[in-house]
């Protein structure tokens, strides 16, 4: 690769940013090593945003790192490129003052002693073009994508089964891969989309969370991925032991392991508690979807009781009928079957929003958490307090009600993440 080409490639990388990152991302480490390698070793490059403009003094805040002052020469070389091109053919000259606060550029020059840069070449995407580009990509994920928990994977085949569960039952939908499709998937400790790595097929583990784009067979239950996200992200519910507000901690004694999870909550951390009436009407409608014989089923649960959990949830329906849930998002995607469209994903989103001070010892909550690390241990991705109708519904079967539809924020294309 070229240089030229090997500095574009890492600048559109960068560029589209978190949640619009693509394949380009992958290349990106080792084009711009490349890049660099065939270059002077006074010659600077820096990706990034711009933080102010002055004249021909710029700051910019770099994707990593503290901000730098690029002084832009007088004979630099001021170029706009659009999202999603990988080179410079269709590149059209731009003025310095046509460059904003929030630009994307791709700077080189020579770096001073003192950390500035004498820039030489501006390469921009316009902040309007970029987020054009991501609400396209938003609408796309939504209107070809699908999403579910993984049941099986066959690599030899190419091919992933996910499950879909809604109140109206489970669906499954058969993902197809190839040699040209995009699969990426989220790190352990992170629910960033521009943290996700690029990953394989032998990475998809049942019981991961999948969303795919691609073109879908007539009746649904296939489709040809030309992207594919997963992740591994654990399931809580329970009762909340203890909540330490100081160190952003709460730990929850999980209702089927019995085991007690320690969970962060960052800014990220999106929290919610659903209002007493829906979620008794929730308990109602996942019991009437329950199969005879399945605990809760009908009847209240002993082991919810056991554990502290109201039962009785009071009779009565959504006021919708059948179920698909569409999420719309990352994980929630697609309608799950069923009739009337139920959009359980919005309908939670919607809940009021609490802070780490309104949780307290004894309350019930589910929690969507990362994966974790050994050193870093999980991170609350959503959670939602004012669940015990509904763990007192299906104590081992409120995941398929709760965590299939969740997402976890935008689409690929749309919002950088949570």
């Amino acid at each position: 690769m070229k240089p030229k080409n090997a500095i574009i490639v890492t600048f559109l990388a960068a560029v589209i940013g978190g949640a619009g990152v693509s394949l380009l991302q992958s290349r990106s480490s080792w084009a711009f090593g490349q890049a660099q390698d065939a270059s002077p070793a006074a010659v600077a490059r820096r990706i990034g945003a711009i933080k102010a403009i002055n004249g021909n003094a710029i700051t910019l805040m770099p994707d990593s790192g503290p901000e730098i002052t690029l002084t832009v020469q007088p004979n630099a070389r001021l170029l706009r490129i659009a999202p999603g091109e990988k080179d410079l053919k269709s590149a059209t000259p731009v003025q310095l003052q046509e460059l904003q606060v929030g630009d994307r550029i791709l700077v080189g020059g020579k770096l001073a002693s003192d950390g500035t840069i004498a820039a030489s070449s501006v390469v921009v995407m316009k902040r309007t073009d970029v987020e054009a580009r991501q609400q396209q990509d938003l609408q796309d994920w939504q209107k070809r994508g699908v999403g579910g928990l993984v049941s099986a994977v066959d690599p030899g085949a190419g091919t992933v089964t996910i499950s879909i569960s809604s109140f109206g039952g489970k669906k499954t939908v058969v993902v197809r891969t190839s040699k040209r499709t995009i699969i990426r998937r989220y790190a352990p400790d992170s629910v960033k989309f521009e943290d996700a790595k690029m990953s394989t097929l032998q990475d998809v583990r049942a019981g991961d969370q999948l969303r795919a784009r691609g073109d879908r067979s007539a009746d649904g239950s296939e489709l040809n991925a030309e992207e594919m996200l997963t992740g591994t992200f654990p399931n809580v519910e329970g009762l909340i032991k203890s909540v330490d507000t100081s160190a952003g901690t709460i730990s929850v004694q999980d209702v089927l392991s019995k085991k007690t999870v320690e969970l962060k909550i960052t800014s990220d951390s999106q929290l919610h508690k659903i209002p007493a009436e829906m979620a008794q009407r929730l308990a109602m409608r996942l019991k009437s979807a329950l199969p005879r014989g399945v605990p809760g089923a009908g009847s209240s649960s002993p082991a919810a009781n056991a554990q502290g959990i109201p039962g009785g949830a009071p009779s009565g329906g959504m006021g919708q009928s059948g179920g698909g849930s569409s999420g719309g998002g990352r994980f929630g995607g697609g309608s799950a079957g069923g009739g009337g469209g139920f959009d359980l994903q919005r309908l939670l989103d919607q809940t009021p929003a609490v802070t780490l001070s309104d949780l307290h010892k004894g309350d019930a909550v589910a929690v969507l958490a990362t994966q974790g690390t050994p050193a870093g241990g999980s991170t609350i991705v959503k959670l939602f307090s004012g669940v015990e109708p509904i763990l007192q519904a299906a104590p081992t079967g409120s995941q398929a009600m709760m965590l299939a539809p969740w997402n976890l924020g935008g689409a690929p294309g749309g919002d950088a993440g949570p």
